[in-house]
């Protein structure tokens, strides 16, 4: 029997409201007999300009993974970041929850019980895959609930030019070398920053992790627990306030210096040696500096080497019931082809074994020093909801701490981090 004009025009109305809300009645279909699901997915652009966006990589491997998987659809949403996390927080409240988001946290939708486990979502491969630092920086008690996407982390860049004309021959192992070597800069090439020690609150708490751990500390211990004011911080901070930042070795209020100044200084030729990441290297290049890369001076001669580890992470939301269609398009996001094109587009480093290696094959002698470090890095304590409170008010206070009240400013972060803690877990 043939439909009515009027029947048939209901229909037509349908059909236009599922291709402009084509997830919602992908999804609506799928639970009614076994029609086409539709993925939402949501990321993060890590381009700066329209031709550069990460909407062209995401859409061509969507309709890649169509083409394979004809009854699995992806409606791709890419979103800046500074308003990517209030974008999801949209969404979720209006009911219309993502089924995968890519981003930079993962502990707020953990706290939430929003999340499927990562063993629910990736197959036993992809897991092993899995760099084992990183997905160690996933878990939340004990599960992981954050699977890493892409990585960064950091090494010590030193301009050889300056080097060369202080009479330096290697760049420092250890904090005695490294202000051995800015009191030899300030004396013989005046006009320049020994050492580029940016605490401002762009992204100090990065800063501040390297220097307490490199001191044998750190923000926070294995389990979580934040230790801001311990004695190994403590020292580390006396000694950048005692013996870089008085002596004028590096800049007169490093609490007021953010790393993008730091990094802007470096590519100038006005800093000689500082921590950075792999976007470092761009600019020095872009600027013909002679630059070169080490491992992080430690507190002593021959301390085992570290380094900061950063990841941005994919979650997969229990809303929709998609487990078994996010598990089958995760599986294609992983692919070593597609990571390591994404990876070498933004310059970012590996989360995978077979992306790691393929990177280290000869191809990127420029990341050498990032690469090797990825395997011994250190995190964040990014399982803990109150890590992005925490984190802000490092950034905001921190660089107090090399001032003469440097003690009372940890004491008094100590004990905000210890009761921001205490409200995030209930």
């Amino acid at each position: 029997m043939s439909k009515s004009p009027a029947l048939k025009s209901r229909w037509s109305a349908l059909a236009a409201v599922c291709a402009l809300l084509a997830s919602g009645c992908g999804s609506a279909l799928s639970l009614g007999g076994g029609g086409d699901v539709t993925l939402r997915f949501v990321a993060a652009d890590y381009g700066d300009t329209e031709a550069t966006s990460s909407s062209h990589y995401w859409n061509d491997l969507a309709r890649a993974f169509e083409a394979a998987n004809p009854k699995i659809k992806v409606d791709v949403q890419v979103v800046g970041w500074t308003e990517i996390d209030q974008r999801v927080a949209e969404l979720i409240k209006k009911g219309r929850t993502p089924d995968i988001v890519q981003t930079g946290g993962y502990a707020d939708q953990v706290a939430a019980g929003r999340l499927y486990p990562v063993g629910d979502v990736l197959t036993i491969d992809t897991q092993a895959d899995l760099i084992d630092v990183f997905a160690k920086a996933g878990q939340v008690m004990g599960s992981q609930y954050g699977i890493p996407f892409v990585a960064s982390s950091r090494a010590f860049f030193y301009n050889k030019a300056i080097f060369a004309k202080a009479g330096i021959d290697h760049p420092p192992a250890s904090w005695d070398e490294l202000e051995h070597d800015a009191q030899l800069i300030k004396r013989k090439v005046p006009g320049v920053i020994p050492y580029g020690l940016p605490l401002g609150p762009e992204e100090a708490q990065a800063e501040a992790s390297m220097w307490t751990m490199s001191g044998g500390g750190g923000l926070a211990d294995s389990a979580g627990n934040y230790t801001i004011d311990s004695q190994q911080n403590r020292a580390t901070f006396d000694w950048l306030r005692t013996r870089l930042v008085r002596p004028g070795l590096t800049y007169p209020d490093p609490g007021s210096v953010d790393r993008k100044t730091a990094f802007g200084d470096f590519a100038a030729g006005r800093v000689a040696m500082l921590d950075g990441h792999p976007s470092l290297i761009q600019k020095a290049v872009n600027a013909k500096i002679d630059y070169g890369t080490s491992t992080i001076p430690g507190k002593d001669a021959g301390a085992k080497p570290i380094t900061l580890g950063v990841a941005d992470w994919m979650m997969a939301f229990k809303a929709n019931g998609h487990r078994a269609e996010i598990k089958k398009f995760l599986a294609w996001v992983y692919r070593e082809e597609n990571t390591l094109k994404f990876d070498e587009q933004y310059n970012l480093l590996p989360v995978t074994q077979d992306t790691l290696a393929a990177m280290t094959a000869g191809r990127h002698e420029d990341l050498k020093q990032f690469l090797a470090a990825l395997p011994n890095a250190s995190f964040y304590p990014l399982g803990d909801p109150a890590w992005d409170s925490v984190s802000t008010l490092v950034k905001q206070q921190i660089g107090k701490a090399v001032t003469d009240d440097g003690g009372q400013v940890l004491t008094a972060l100590q004990q905000a981090a210890a009761q921001a803690a205490a409200r995030a877990r209930g």
